[in-house]
């Protein structure tokens, strides 16, 4: 059976991507920080669609831990088909003077070093192999910056040549990878940006239909299972009243 690792898969897109994969017969390696979330998201996978899940609880800004855990998993489990690279997170949203360095570090350390991590312990499983795909998660920020989004633009920006320089290096193993740039989606996204303020986080959503979970773990689906000749590299799927980063049609 096909195996998809997929970090942080507690909430949002990670989450989707594990219940629209398992759904279709994958076994899922579901990583995150919340334990409880893991094993309340194992044991509906199993109860409902009756695969095998092996959560595995780390942060994956933490390059021991990573190294430690995914790299030691049981030797079955390193089969692994699809990794999609999710775990990502933007924090703050002010001019660049008055920036949270916690937050900087915070957004630098998970979105870029993390999936810099997670990726250097299971491309030697795919070149092994001679087959695979890596799906990173972007950002439409990656294509454009807008203001006061200065360090999440940037580290969005660094998943998009992060992927295109895997591309290259791969392209000898036939190991696929794509890049997904989803635009504006209802998740957890805006309440994290915001620091637990559900006002501001709902506040981003009025006046226009958003992307959900569900819209990008089926295009990512998709991507996925394309026939093995074919590889989408690039991909920015933005719901109907966004043009881009920057660009609203609001009711």
């Amino acid at each position: 059976m096909a195996i998809v690792l997929v970090t942080g898969a507690t909430s949002g897109f990670g989450e989707a991507c594990a219940k629209k994969f398992a759904a279709n017969g994958y076994d899922v390696i579901i990583t995150g920080r919340r334990q409880e979330r893991l094993t309340a998201l194992q044991q509906q996978l199993q109860q409902e669609h009756k695969v095998a899940v092996l959560p595995l609880c780390f942060d994956v800004r933490e390059q021991k831990a990573v190294s430690d855990i995914l790299g030691n998993i049981p030797e079955q489990w390193k089969a692994v088909d699809i990794l999609i690279n999710n775990a990502g997170l933007a924090l703050g949203f002010s001019s660049i003077e008055d920036g949270d360095l916690s937050d900087w570090d915070t957004m630098i350390d998970t979105n870029v070093k993390g999936l810099l991590y997670v990726s250097r312990v299971v491309m030697p499983w795919m070149k092994q192999r001679r087959t695979g795909h890596i799906i990173n998660l972007g950002s439409t920020a990656a294509k454009q910056v807008y203001a006061k989004g200065h360090v999440y633009c940037a580290t969005k920006a660094a998943v998009d040549s992060i992927s295109q320089g895997m591309r290259i290096d791969l392209l000898p193993y036939r190991v696929k990878v794509t890049a997904v740039h989803p635009g504006a989606a209802e998740t957890e996204f805006s309440e994290v940006r915001f620091k637990g303020d559900k006002d501001k986080a709902d506040n981003v959503y009025k006046g226009f239909q958003p992307l959900t979970g569900q819209d990008v773990a089926d295009t990512i689906y998709y991507c996925a299972t394309l026939p093995p000749h074919v590889c989408i590299n690039d991909l920015v799927i933005t719901c109907l009243q966004q043009a881009n980063a920057y660009y609203f049609d609001k009711e």
